[in-house]
């Protein structure tokens, strides 16, 4: 195991930034791929955040916190995405100041075609992502 206050070499800082690169070339990736579907990346990632809370029951807490946003943030985002038509909330019966945000079936359509681009970039970006990350220590 490295130790932890090893001085940093050169090969380091190169690694460190090859990582970061590949990192933001992912994110533009990502972000021209939702605005193709007409979304903003946060509502790509609000969308991705409500299906893969499974099995536990969504709120705009879980998006908050998947997103690391302020609550008042998100319900505000989800407000956009109910307008949109891809969201939906359901009031709880016992606690109203409680919902469960729940896709519509033109969300699952969206949010199915992303993804699928997004796991085939992540599968073709791994190798050089394991390469990079083997060089990080």
């Amino acid at each position: 195991m490295p130790k932890i206050d090893a001085p940093l070499t050169d090969a380091d800082y190169a690694a460190l930034a090859d990582f970061r690169h590949a990192l933001r070339q992912f994110v533009a990736f990502s972000e021209a791929r939702a605005a193709e579907k007409g979304l903003t990346p946060q509502q790509h990632q609000a969308l991705l955040a409500i299906r893969g809370a499974a099995p536990e029951a969504p709120t705009i807490g879980t998006v908050a916190q998947r997103l690391m946003l302020k609550p008042h943030s998100a319900s505000g985002l989800i407000d956009r995405l109910e307008l949109l038509g891809l969201v939906r909330r359901e009031i709880a019966r016992d606690d109203r100041r409680r919902a469960t945000l729940y896709l519509t079936e033109k969300a699952h359509k969206v949010l199915q075609s992303l993804s699928a681009v997004h796991r085939d970039e992540i599968r073709r970006l791994r190798p050089a992502l394991e390469d990079m990350l083997s060089h990080i220590g």
